[in-house]
């Protein structure tokens, strides 16, 4: 291969990646969070059982310091969340805003159009143990970027 050729070709893959994927140059990271996990099951896929087939449960502790946020995600399937301690305050993709309080449960929303960002904005950290059950070989979240009326708010 000529190296014409060859630098054109890197050269039309490094446009390509960049204009294709805005949204992770303009995603939020995380920051002060750790998580744990605990368990994890996978259903691989089964005749007859499509009703758990190809499902990844996993539990997590997850941890929020003072002042840390998850960064905005969204979840490519349900999550379910018992705050142990700390105040959960999420921030949802309209920019509304929901505070839990530890004792009580967080449910999240699944898909792209539901992005979040949860932040502790309390003096002590927000302990959460959460149950994810998504599609096999996703992440825990997918890395988003803020929606237009948070971008508008900054």
């Amino acid at each position: 291969m000529s190296t014409i050729v060859r630098w054109s070709t890197i050269g039309v893959c490094c446009v390509a990646v960049a204009g294709l994927s805005p949204a992770l140059a303009n995603a939020t990271p995380p920051s002060g969070v750790t998580a744990e996990t605990l368990a994890h099951v996978s259903f691989p896929l089964l005749p007859g059982s499509a009703e758990i087939a190809g499902t990844d449960f996993t539990a997590r502790k997850i941890t929020i310091a003072p002042g840390g946020t998850t960064g905005w995600h969204y979840h490519d399937g349900p999550v379910y969340a018992y705050v142990e301690s700390g105040v959960l305050t999420r921030t949802l993709h309209d920019c509304t805003t929901e505070s839990t309080p530890a004792g009580q449960i967080v449910t999240e929303e699944v898909d792209a159009n539901h992005v979040h960002e949860g932040t502790n904005l309390g003096s002590v950290p927000v302990v959460l143990y959460a149950a994810y059950i998504e599609p096999p070989g996703k992440p825990f979240a997918e890395d988003a970027a803020a929606p237009p009326c948070a971008v508008a708010a900054e």
